[in-house]
């Protein structure tokens, strides 16, 4: 399998991990505090998303020959460093990092309100993400 091809089957599995999630829009905040299989079910869809984020955006960077990245966060800085995709936007979109890591390691002290927040409010700026991944990739 060529590196782009590895690429257009991230974008895929993102994409078919951010239809599952918005079918939870739906549910308010209530049913996520209150429902311990609606919660189990956003937070699992979330990382998941946020994960293969990084892991597209690793990619990218194998396939363009750009710096190896030492952190999650910096791969997304690569993009922006290098020119790909702009400052701004991943400046504001870096946050999916940290969010992954609040998912996969302070889970005890997670707030709901940050999981409905990133559930309905910033799938779109994924969405934008893979836009602009395909855009500069031209896929």
């Amino acid at each position: 399998m060529s590196s782009l091809e590895i690429i257009e089957n991230k974008i895929s599995y993102i994409q078919k991990h951010l239809a599952t999630a918005k079918k939870y829009q739906s549910y308010t905040l209530k049913d996520l505090e209150q429902n311990d299989l609606i919660r189990g079910a956003v937070e699992r869809e979330l990382y998941i998303i946020a994960q293969a984020v990084i892991d597209l955006a690793e990619a990218v960077i194998a396939y363009r020959n750009f710096r190896k990245p030492t952190t999650m966060r910096e791969s997304l800085d690569i993009l922006g460093e290098t020119g790909l995709l702009p400052k701004e936007f991943i400046e504001k979109f870096v946050g999916i990092v940290g969010f992954r890591n609040a998912l996969a390691h302070d889970y005890e002290d997670l707030k709901m309100t940050v999981v409905y927040d990133v559930l309905q409010k910033k799938l779109v700026e994924v969405e934008e993400f893979l836009k602009r991944i395909k855009g500069a990739l031209d896929i």
